[in-house]
């Protein structure tokens, strides 16, 4: 994780890329986004990029292959899970078995899409504020 790092953000709905797209340039968040309709698609960019992402915001239900089906795969690759890039579901599911079953693996959130533009934005300042307040093992200076 990079506190300069991009965004990823996976989602098959173009209107919902473009609409957290537009949330975040409203905060004026610096960090470039990277954009991808499905799981293999962000996996082949994570496996082979040197960036650092500070995050990344999931959709679960995609063609290809789905948010829990990457969450699966990013915690079976060493190379990734050293990476330890902060992994949250952003979904129009709140379905009990679905959270469930998202928190079976490492992830660090799990939040249902928005109603509205403002929900939206004020929960993506939320997260992504957390996330660069937060010690985390790819930002911390080596010290031993």
């Amino acid at each position: 994780m990079s506190l300069i790092g991009p965004i990823v953000i996976i989602d098959d709905d173009v209107d919902d890329r473009d609409m957290i797209g537009a949330m975040l340039d409203e905060l004026a968040i610096i960090n470039p986004c990277r954009y991808f309709e499905n799981g293999q698609a962000a996996l082949d960019y994570l496996l082979n990029t040197a960036e650092s992402p500070l995050l990344i915001l999931c959709d679960i239900n995609m063609p290809v292959m789905n948010g829990l089906e990457l969450r699966d795969q990013i915690d079976a690759d060493p190379y990734l899970k050293k990476k330890s890039i902060p992994f949250i579901f952003l979904t129009t599911s709140d379905s009990p078995i679905l959270v469930r079953r998202a928190y079976s693996g490492n992830i660090q959130g799990y939040f249902k899409k928005f109603h509205s533009f403002q929900e939206g934005r004020d929960r993506l300042r939320l997260i992504i504020n957390y996330w660069k307040y937060c010690l985390h093992p790819n930002n911390c200076k080596q010290t031993d």
